[in-house]
């Protein structure tokens, strides 16, 4: 557990926002030389990307602020909900920003959605593995009790107070970078627009889902029984996901004419 990567001055640069921004850096990199296989210019990735980075820090913080508005601000002066550097962002929160921002500027600059959904998809996995390794040295989104040999202990004055628990940031990143890995391979080889970004849908929900068994970090009162904030809402991703898998492959004709008005 290292929170501060450095600083400069009195400002301290946590290695939590280092890691996000790593994440948008390199995912938007690889998304720009993914799209030149569509003909999606490097720079209408770029331009995305500013749009895509508002909405997911504003999405990511918003979900975080009101599920622990009682636990972590009510009682804290109003700039602390801006203060994003100490952690406190949630990905469902991001994903739903960003895919609101991304449905924005498609639609002003009468771009097609799923074809530029399928180039970003990837990289999304991949700033989540990055993201998640900044949870870790943050000390969020840790893990509940265990006594296996792979078990990680944060230091004494941690909430878990040196406890070995499950390193689930560990298994979150790992299985976001087998994820890109996936849809990486899948991008050269789908068969309809919005393949790609479906399948990192579906894979993210279902992989969430085990990891969250194994979070420490859940007040009870955020639980519904034995489920977690987000087991639920990464069963609803997953739903949603099914419908689009059915939907996206019988649009073709509409599709198709979408992407030739489209293509630049």
């Amino acid at each position: 557990m290292h929170p501060i990567a450095f600083n400069l001055g009195s400002l301290s640069i946590h290695w939590y926002g280092v890691m996000v921004a790593l994440g948008f850096v390199l995912g938007l990199w690889l998304a720009g030389r993914r799209g030149l296989r569509e003909g999606v210019p490097p720079e209408r990735v770029t331009d995305l990307g500013t749009w895509l980075i508002v909405g997911t820090l504003v999405g990511a913080r918003t979900l975080y602020v009101v599920s622990y508005w009682r636990e972590e601000f009510a009682d804290q002066p109003l700039w602390e909900i801006f203060a994003i550097q100490h952690g406190g962002l949630v990905f469902y929160g991001g994903f739903i920003g960003a895919t609101l921002a991304g449905l924005l500027f498609v639609r002003l600059k009468k771009l097609a959605f799923w074809q530029l959904a399928d180039v970003l998809a990837p990289s999304i996995a991949l700033g989540s593995a990055l993201g998640r390794i900044g949870c870790l040295l943050n000390g969020c989104c840790y893990g509940r009790a265990c006594h296996l040999p792979w078990a990680i202990r944060f230091p004494p004055d941690h909430v878990t107070q040196g406890q070995p628990v499950h390193p689930t940031e560990i298994y979150d990143s790992l299985w976001g970078f087998g994820l890109y890995l996936a849809l990486a391979w899948l991008y050269r080889r789908k068969k309809f627009d919005g393949q790609v970004f479906v399948a990192f849908m579906a894979g993210y929900a279902t992989l969430r889902s085990v990891t969250e068994a194994f979070r420490g970090d859940y007040d009870p009162a955020h639980r519904l029984g034995v489920f977690t904030p987000g087991q639920l809402v990464s069963l609803g991703v997953f739903a949603v996901a099914l419908f689009l898998f059915w939907w996206l492959p019988r649009r073709g004709p509409a599709a198709r004419r979408e992407r030739g008005e489209n293509r630049e």
